[in-house]
């Protein structure tokens, strides 16, 4: 019933006027607009626009341009389930433009109906600030671990130009600017960056941003990227069960590792409808497969529980969204 209800919804907007005809698409997104503000040169700037299956029916992103050449975009995952998610991933070419720059992002839609949708971008890429690298990069990192990184900041222009300070949205990352050189319209400072060692795991996404005494531009954004590995690891970190009929039940599989072998001591879902094949999990493995069988009740609609973990490694229980549709034909 809910896949035909999600049908009949889809083909009433397609065949109403052309602009109501996108709102299908258009309501998987929740950002269309981004301004990267004024980055330095060889800095590097992206932006992931989120999208979201929100639908019963699968979804393919067919393609996607730019209306400039400044701006390179790509698909981060062109096919999505039931309520999986995507990005369309913005990148400014900052080594080869400089001043304003903006671009119209065309999304292509061709599954399960033809739209498009458009996005927008805008920047200004400096011509006297340098970066290189273009990003504080710093790969991947163990969870409970301290890292370092540095980037060398170029300056060219006024004999007293300064970075005055350094802010950080994140707690578990700081930053110095250090003055290396100055003289004949030319600065170098070092950007020294450090990761605390209680940085959660996941991947990291944040920008520093230097301030300056430029009073037309004070502040320079600075990307951080890299990715902080948990001591156990499990796969996928969100679990689709599906689209299941009431009574009907589906078997699923979860990868759980470390670097290390350990024993999996218990995995908790505060719903009896979900089911953990932990046999053989007493024995320290470094890699443990977790088949996990959802049993649809009668109450039709989304099912969201969450799944936790429970390993002899101290302080490291992982946890995980499940996800499940009960749909009645």
């Amino acid at each position: 019933m809910l896949r035909r209800i999600g049908l009949a919804l889809l083909l009433g907007v397609v065949f109403a006027s052309p602009a109501s005809g996108r709102e299908w698409a258009r309501k998987m997104f929740n950002t269309f607009d981004h301004d990267f503000g004024s980055v330095a040169r060889g800095a590097k700037a992206e932006f992931a626009f989120p999208i979201r299956n929100i639908y019963i029916e699968d979804v393919h992103i067919a393609s996607v341009r730019a209306s400039c050449s400044c701006t390179n975009v790509r698909i981060q995952k062109p096919d999505l389930k039931t309520y999986e998610t995507g990005a369309i991933v913005a990148t400014i070419n900052t080594q080869a433009f400089q001043g304003r720059k903006g671009a119209t992002i065309t999304v292509t839609i061709d599954k399960p109906f033809y739209a498009e949708v458009q996005l927008h971008s805008k920047v200004y890429i400096r011509s006297d600030v340098v970066l290189n690298p273009g990003s504080v990069k710093f790969d991947s990192v163990d969870q409970g671990k301290a890292a370092e990184k540095e980037v060398t900041i170029n300056y060219v222009g006024r004999s007293d130009w300064k970075i005055l300070g350094v802010k950080s949205a994140n707690p578990h990352l700081t930053a110095e600017a250090v003055e290396k050189s100055r003289g004949a319209g030319r600065v170098v400072y070092q950007l020294k960056t450090h990761l605390d060692e209680e940085m959660p795991a996941g991947y990291l996404h944040d920008h520093l941003v230097l301030e300056t005494n430029d009073y037309n531009r004070r502040q320079v954004p600075v990307l951080v990227e890299g990715r902080v590995l948990a001591g156990v690891t499990v796969s996928p970190s969100v679990l689709f069960m599906g689209v299941v009929e009431p009574g009907k039940t589906v078997t699923k599989q979860l990868v759980v590792r470390s670097k290390r072998p350990f024993r999996i001591l218990g995995i908790e879902c505060d719903d009896e409808s979900f089911e953990f094949d932990t046999e053989g999990a007493d024995e320290p493995k470094a890699l443990h497969l977790i088949p996990v069988t959802f049993l649809a009740g009668e109450d039709l609609g989304k099912v969201t529980k969450k799944i936790r973990i429970e390993t002899d490694l101290k302080d490291m229980t992982p946890e995980l969204a499940a996800y499940a549709m009960v749909n009645g034909e």
